[in-house]
């Protein structure tokens, strides 16, 4: 079929330097079999309202048949919906111009990319699982496996990998329940809402909500078709998710250069002129997704900035950029979560490196303020002995104890027992004792787990509820074009 034979424009419209300009044709191929489900349902509903007769629905019905065994490649047009329409009506005749009554290329198309982009959510949804479930797997291993906790990239106070990796698991867990959120309210009907005006037909919206999987619909006419708040919402959650991947994805690269993490060979590449490096290439580009996801985001609040009600053909370059978003960052979650599952952490490394920079000096501030000293001059003590200690050496009970006569003119062990303050030096006791709610300590962090593995079953069973109901408006859709074929 030629671009000459579009049905919206015909004779009218057809040609000129603006033609190829205004086509999206490249774009809408991601909504090739949405626009066929739309179509289908909207042909049911008019034919059980009487709007267009059983004979008529049938054949429409399979000409879209047709159209979708020929495949996206043999269609041309200015876009997917007038391309299908004007291919339904090139295989079964005039008949075929029926299936647009009573709708409008506007609340199409709203309805098309909803359709499409509630499934890339839930897409996203089952990609954050499975990283979730990769860091808890993880995390339950190295419950007791020391490492050095940073503020400002600096050792700070020890903790352990398990109870970095389950900080994670909790920040990406927000990010499924913001995914879900945008589902929620991406899952409602434009369909039926014509230009913007309705339509004097006695069409059905609810049905073919039902039909098609919605959970109900955008009510007034003129917002179904021209809100693309939906898109934004879904694409402020992915950049959001891409924020934590990048996160993530920096400390693991940065942990990998420390010797403390060995990327798995399936996640790394080496150098084309240095056959020793051994580079966690993939992990910068789960890095970097988060610039495409954030443009994606920005792109579409620009384009939809000051746009007037309803329709504005500025929508049709706003819908790219949440695709976009899409591409970027499920497989950057596929390819953390991968690594994730497949990363070996240098136990040993970790462990003499969880000490460094005087990292247990909190701790003993905590027991001398625990014996009655003011917290602030507990501090005081103790940043006078980090004073005298000597880059990498290790902290002794005697630095601290001469830093506590200085600033109270008085004997440590007046207000603390020497074998209290050797354990507050130790790192593994340092981290057992810190076992308050959402703590480092073992204990801790296993209970957490518990609860946190708890998270992700109550959210796998609420994506496939999801999906089971997707699943079954199709089944449904299915079963009425089959009996009108």
């Amino acid at each position: 079929m030629s671009e000459e034979s579009d049905v919206v424009r015909g004779e009218r419209f057809s040609g000129g330097p603006a033609r190829g300009f205004l086509s999206s044709m490249v774009a809408d191929e991601r909504i090739f079999r949405a626009d066929l489900a739309v179509d289908r349902a909207h042909v049911v509903m008019l034919d059980e309202q009487g709007v267009v007769d059983e004979e008529s629905a049938g054949s429409i019905l399979d000409g879209l048949a047709a159209v979708e065994e020929a495949g996206y490649d043999q269609l041309s047009g200015e876009d997917v919906h007038a391309a299908i329409e004007s291919a339904v009506i090139d295989c079964i005749g005039p008949d075929g111009g029926r299936m647009h009554t009573a709708r409008s290329r506007n609340d199409e198309v709203a309805t098309c990319i909803r359709y499409r982009f509630r499934e890339d959510l839930l897409d996203t949804v089952d990609a954050t699982l499975a990283l979730r479930s990769a860091l808890l797997e993880s995390a339950r291993e190295h419950t007791e496996t020391l490492m050095p906790g940073y503020t400002h990239r600096q050792p700070a106070q020890p903790t352990t990998v398990g109870h970095l990796l389950a900080s994670y698991e909790q920040a990406f867990a927000r990010d499924t329940e913001r995914l879900v959120a945008a589902y929620d309210r991406t899952n409602r009907s434009p369909l039926g809402a014509a230009a913007f005006a309705g339509t004097p037909f006695e069409v059905d919206r609810e049905r073919t909500a039902d039909l098609l999987g919605f959970d109900g619909l955008v009510e007034n006419s003129m917002d179904a078709v021209s809100t693309r708040d939906f898109l934004v919402e879904g694409a402020s959650a992915l950049a959001s998710l891409a924020v934590s991947l990048s996160g993530l994805a920096t400390d693991l690269v940065e942990f990998a250069s420390d010797g403390y993490l060995d990327v798995h060979d399936d996640y790394a590449s080496t150098s084309s002129i240095m056959p020793q490096k051994k580079n966690p290439d993939s992990l910068e580009l789960v890095r970097a997704c988060a610039g495409d996801a954030n443009a994606g985001l920005n792109g579409l609040l620009t384009t939809l900035k000051g746009l007037p009600r309803a329709y504005n053909r500025d929508l049709q370059t706003a819908t790219p950029h949440a695709w976009d978003s899409v591409d970027a960052v499920v497989p950057a979650t596929e390819v953390a979560a991968g690594a994730v599952a497949t990363a070996r952490w240098e136990r040993e490394a970790l462990a003499d490196a969880a000490s460094a920079g005087f990292s247990t000096a909190t701790g003993v501030a905590d027991l001398l303020a625990m014996a009655g000293l003011p917290f602030r001059t507990a501090h005081e003590i103790l940043a006078l002995a980090a004073e005298d200690i000597e880059n990498g050496a290790a902290v002794e009970y005697e630095t601290v104890a001469t830093a506590a006569e200085a600033v109270l003119d008085d004997s440590l062990d007046t207000y603390v027992e020497r074998e209290a303050v050797e354990r507050a030096l130790d790192p593994e006791a340092s981290v057992a004792s810190r076992d308050s709610f959402g703590g480092p300590a073992p204990a801790s962090v296993e209970a957490a787990l518990g609860r946190r593995e708890a998270g992700v079953d109550e959210d796998e069973d609420a994506l496939a509820d999801r999906r089971a109901q997707l699943d079954g408006a199709a089944e449904a859709l299915e079963r009425e074009v089959a009996r009108r074929g």
